[in-house]
């Protein structure tokens, strides 16, 4: 699965990380409560190696507690990794974390000395209400839209540390199909770039799936459809998502659906657990392997072609 929208100012702005992570001491990704394995960028930790990485979990108050529990713990497994749920309804949470960033970093903190942290983090995730927070002023644009920050900025917060804000950056092709709608789902990728009706069906799956008490609350159903097809009829026709002849609207029952979610209507749900994670992680390698073999033999092909033509003509 190839998600087709990765902007220009994306492609600038991962070259321009790549070359400024050796002038930086530590690196802060927001990542979305909500699924943090597949908000986490690939690229940015194929970059940074062993560089120390405070994970933050935004919108921890939309996600499933017990499940960001679980992700926290997985995590910091990782002995370069710090990991915390923030939300934004608990902005003094928020203000700690320069103090976190200089615990983080081996340097002897006097005023002389400059802690340097990336902040980065895909469309989308909270990136600069968080920056504008520990600021404690309006320094970055912040909006509901992905890709609203298009271009580095350097941000002093005073007390020797200094924010680098770069664009939220995507890869360039999602291999994982349940990434690529939990990425729709959460509104990190633009409405144009998969069918709505698409993500709303596995979203409804999904949901019936993972916090069925949820959903007979929201719904008012105790006896809820065992497919997504007729669970978004259900909707369409108790909400009045209704066309010509009666029949359900399912793009406006869609977009219903996958509104609720993100506002938190539906109650606190996190899309992915770490044990999920680590199978579709190994899933993505197999893939992954596979195409770089059948590239391989393309190559071996062509040249063995190319041989047989030239021997053919001597």
């Amino acid at each position: 699965m190839s998600i087709n929208w990765f902007p220009g100012h994306m492609n600038k702005a991962t070259r321009e990380i790549h070359d400024l992570l050796p002038k930086v001491d530590l690196i802060i990704e927001i990542v979305d409560a909500r699924l943090p394995y597949s908000s986490s960028n690939p690229v940015i930790e194929g970059f940074r190696k062993d560089k120390p990485c405070l994970k933050l979990l935004s919108k921890s108050d939309l996600a499933d507690p017990e499940v960001t529990a679980q992700w926290l713990e997985h995590l910091q497994q990782d002995p370069t990794v710090r990991a915390q749920a923030i939300t934004t309804q608990k902005p003094e949470n928020i203000r700690k974390l320069a103090d976190t960033c200089r615990q983080m970093v081996n340097k002897k903190i006097d005023r002389a000395t400059t802690i340097t942290a990336l902040i980065t983090g895909i469309p989308n995730v909270g990136k600069s209400t968080l920056i504008n927070t520990l600021a404690g002023r309006q320094v970055a644009k912040a909006g509901n839209e992905p890709a609203v920050t298009q271009r580095q900025q350097r941000i002093e917060l005073g007390e020797g540390l200094i924010l680098i804000d770069s664009p939220g950056i995507l890869w360039p092709k999602i291999e994982n199909p349940a990434s690529g709608y939990r990425l729709a789902l959460s509104g990190a990728i633009k409405a144009t770039a998969m069918q709505e009706d698409d993500v709303a069906l596995f979203a409804a799956e999904y949901f019936m799936e993972a916090y069925p008490a949820l959903m007979q609350e929201r719904f008012k159903e105790t006896d809820l459809p065992g497919e997504g097809v007729p669970f978004l009829e259900l909707i369409g026709k108790q909400r009045g998502c209704l066309g010509r002849g009666g029949h359900v609207d399912f793009d406006r029952t869609a977009a219903l659906l996958i509104n609720e979610f993100r506002s938190g209507k539906l109650g606190q749900i996190t899309l992915e657990t770490p044990a999920m994670a680590v199978k579709e992680h190994v899933k993505v390698a197999e893939i992954r392997a596979r195409k770089a073999q059948e590239k391989e033999d393309r190559k071996k092909a062509r040249k063995a072609a190319y041989k047989a033509k030239a021997n053919k003509k001597g």
